[in-house]
């Protein structure tokens, strides 16, 4: 008596589910490890782009204070010029317009004396938080 034997082809035509869920759990990983660095590295290029715009316009500030002897009270006066009409007269448009930060917010400028802040809330739009973006003049 003869035993029959089944031979298996030596290619196969499908893949096993142990080997698409094992591809699967590959590309999740990668694609987890991958956002994680793109996205860490857009928040980094946004703060260092705030950061230079905001070392743009504190040198607009001093330009200002050159040409008008006297701090802005606002951003507005680097656009408009200043409210007093003596001052006008020496007074040359520094800026178009107010710049937002890299993530859309507003910048906020104070004025303490001689000496000024310019800050921007940051990724998470929160005045006063741990990812200000702030330059002093």
């Amino acid at each position: 008596m003869r035993k029959k034997r089944f031979r298996r082809s030596a290619t196969r035509s499908a893949f096993t589910l142990l080997e698409l869920m094992l591809v699967l759990a590959i590309l999740v990983v990668l694609v987890g490890v991958v956002s994680v660095n793109i996205f860490g590295t857009q928040d980094t290029a946004n703060s260092q782009l705030t950061e230079r715009q905001l070392v743009s316009l504190k040198d607009s500030i001093k330009m200002y204070r050159l040409q008008v002897n006297k701090m802005p009270q606002s951003l507005d006066d680097l656009v408009n010029g200043p409210s007093d009409a003596s001052k006008k007269g020496t007074w040359r448009p520094i800026i178009e317009e107010i710049p937002k930060d890299a993530w859309g917010n507003d910048i906020t400028f104070t004025v303490s004396g001689n000496t000024f802040e310019l800050r921007s809330a940051g990724a998470d739009g929160q005045a006063n938080s741990d990812d200000d973006v702030i330059v002093k003049g």
